[in-house]
């Protein structure tokens, strides 16, 4: 995976003016034109590359965004992927559908490769990388290279979603306007810096001796740990994802630690690593949506750990989905990582806690 696109991807989420490059990287990987990000919560907020800056400009002021079928088809998707539209729509539909016949292949486009994100905050975001007509539609193995990004892609953009994909002024600035409760961490795990909705936060997150943070949930505390040191060791160590669950194992919170790269020093001096929590709302995230967002499941992880959730036996599931059993396990021990849980039994009360339904 390119350690240096992953670093960039994370210098983006305060530092929104350089999505557009990366968009264009993402293009680039996957033989693409461009590609914009999109993100709503109250109002639209968007950018692209400035390959495709032109088309996007038509396409949000002439109100095709709000007529665009293949938008809502990627929000309504519960699968944590990239998806073209060979996944949504036959031929002859795509040379009848009014956006990509009078809209984007009169602009040289209509391949694209895109997905979409529920946060349980309210915020909804959508990239897309856009490929030539000429060239065809995207492959497999592109989509793949996407997927793989996709979880850096997710935490950043959520930061720049909060900050309306607008540049932050500096370290105390940028935890207001995030919205939610924030702190930095420096690269001893030592909080040095702290927004006010931190303080309305309940006894199971708080601050303890030499301003480390402490948490009742003992398993997130060791997988929070575990990735701060993976940041600190490895250059191009990555963000994680954490559930923060109550005393009877119901997920209510979601930590998401995100290192602070590159330019984003400027801003953030000498934090290390910057950790927003948001609530798990049950109204605003329904079952796939809390893994989408939490837990970086695959699609195959996702669709076992949904069936664990309903009760299903490892045999089922397999039997279900035509795989073998073994495969099955494989794809449990992965959930087992990625939940922080030690059980089975342990991550099918987790998740149901959290009313997931099936895939």
């Amino acid at each position: 995976m390119p350690t240096e696109l992953i670093d960039r991807i994370y210098e983006c989420s305060v530092v929104p003016e350089l999505w557009p490059t990366v968009l264009d990287d993402l293009a680039r990987l996957t033989e693409s034109r461009g590609g914009p990000l999109f993100s709503a919560r109250k109002t639209l907020c968007w950018t692209a590359s400035g390959t495709v800056r032109g088309v996007f400009d038509e396409y949000v002021n002439e109100g095709w965004f709000n007529r665009c079928s293949r938008r809502v088809c990627l929000m309504s998707q519960s699968q944590p992927s990239f998806f073209v539209e060979q996944d949504f729509w036959s031929e002859d539909q795509l040379d009848a559908d009014p956006i990509y016949r009078d809209f984007f292949r009169p602009h040289g486009l209509g391949w694209s490769a895109g997905t979409g994100l529920k946060i349980p905050t309210g915020d909804n975001i959508v990239f897309s990388i856009e490929r030539a007509f000429e060239r065809g539609p995207i492959e497999a193995e592109h989509v793949e290279r996407l997927n793989a990004l996709r979880p850096h892609l997710a935490r950043s953009a959520l930061v720049s979603s909060r900050l309306g994909l607008q540049r932050a002024r500096g370290a105390t600035e940028a935890l207001t306007d995030l919205g939610l409760p924030a702190l930095l961490l420096d690269e001893t795990g030592r909080v040095v810096e702290v927004n006010a909705l931190m303080e309305a936060l309940p006894e199971r997150v708080r601050l303890g001796a030499h301003d480390r943070l402490v948490l009742a949930d003992g398993k997130a505390q060791a997988r929070l740990s575990e990735a701060l040191s993976m940041i600190t060791a490895t250059a191009g160590g990555a963000g994680c994802t954490v559930p923060l669950r109550d005393a009877v194992g119901r997920a209510t919170m979601v930590l998401h630690l995100m290192p602070v790269r590159r330019s984003a020093h400027d801003i953030f001096g000498s934090g290390y690593a910057l950790l927003l929590i948001t609530p798990v709302a049950a109204d605003r995230a329904p079952s796939l949506e809390l893994m989408r967002s939490l837990f970086d499941l695959t699609v195959s992880e996702a669709r076992v750990a949904s069936r664990l959730a309903t009760g299903q036996s490892l045999e089922t599931i397999a039997a279900e989905g035509d795989v073998a059993i073994t495969t099955v396990r494989s794809q449990l021990r992965r959930v087992l990582e990625k939940t922080g849980c030690t059980r089975q039994a342990e991550v099918a009360a987790l998740l149901a806690s959290v009313a997931l339904t099936p895939v």
